[in-house]
């Protein structure tokens, strides 16, 4: 059984002057227009393939990858306004329509959104809509605390960020746990922090607990040595500041500094650290 909008890997049935006719099992043969057969293939051979419907409503084959396929949530630019809804580039010669009903404001042309590509299964058409409560899921029972996720921007708020979680949950991100500029549709791993009792997922830009703390002070140590045993940084010095050099919370900085200290490994000076030769 094909699965539209998504990777299929198909058997090749027949060469034709205008491509190639895949094995779509109970939906028939497909075809993978010529400009997108490869230069290497064999009749009964199999080639993975991403199906979509053309501008006819007719199962068509491709070998290009989308930007997002079926069940993704994506940050694609308009292209197009008409007067069934917006299209966005999708990566595909055929761009992705975003009817007005799945609109939370009207789009336009050169504006970027966040999306979630579905199937519509009676007509088998993918689309995308912008309301995402719809597709994301209300349950958090397969997160627990320290756990590493992937993470995109979805929209800023007066506490933080809202945040999708592997493109399943969604989930909050504290403006005092940010040290750096995020944009809308932003990409990055992260952590779940906390999954509340009312299923509320809490996330944090860093790695919880001790292994934090051990792995600041692995970097500390590798700046020291690139740096010739000093850099001028302390516990006393701006959170941005020590941010933007180790890419931590001043208070992870402070308990990974402690823990050289104790060590032996480095020196608190007035002006900085220096490494113990």
């Amino acid at each position: 059984m094909i699965e539209i909008g998504k990777i299929n890997s198909l058997r090749i049935v027949k060469e034709v002057d205008f491509g190639l006719y895949l094995d779509g099992g109970a939906k028939g043969e497909i075809l993978l227009p010529k400009r997108y057969v490869p230069e290497q293939y064999e009749i009964d051979g199999n080639l993975d393939v991403f199906i979509y419907t053309d501008s006819e409503d007719r199962l068509i084959a491709t070998t290009e990858k989308p930007h997002a396929m079926v069940g993704d949530i994506a940050f694609l630019e308009v292209v197009a306004v008409n007067e069934i809804g917006a299209f966005l580039d999708w990566g595909l010669a055929k761009d992705l329509l975003v009817p007005f009903r799945e609109q939370r404001s009207k789009m336009q042309v050169g504006e970027s959104h966040i999306v979630a590509v579905y199937l519509d299964e009676e007509s088998e058409r993918i689309a995308a809509s912008a309301k995402l409560d719809e597709f994301l899921e209300l349950t958090a029972d397969e997160y627990e605390a320290g756990q590493e996720v992937f993470l995109q921007i979805w929209s800023k708020t007066p506490i933080g960020f809202k945040v999708i979680i592997n493109d399943n949950h969604l989930g909050m991100l504290y403006k005092d746990e940010v040290f750096q500029k995020l944009e809308r549709g932003q990409r990055m791993k992260g952590y779940i922090k906390k999954v509340r009792d009312d299923k509320k997922i809490d996330l944090t830009l860093h790695k919880p607990g001790v292994g934090k703390v051990d792995d600041l002070g692995e970097k500390i140590l590798k700046k020291l040595k690139d740096e010739g045993g000093f850099i001028p940084v302390t516990d006393k010095s701006h959170p941005e500041l020590i941010y933007s050099i180790f890419g931590e919370s001043k208070k992870t900085f402070k308990k990974a500094i402690g823990g050289l200290y104790k060590k032996r490994l480095i020196i608190l000076e007035e002006k900085g650290i220096r490494l113990v030769e």
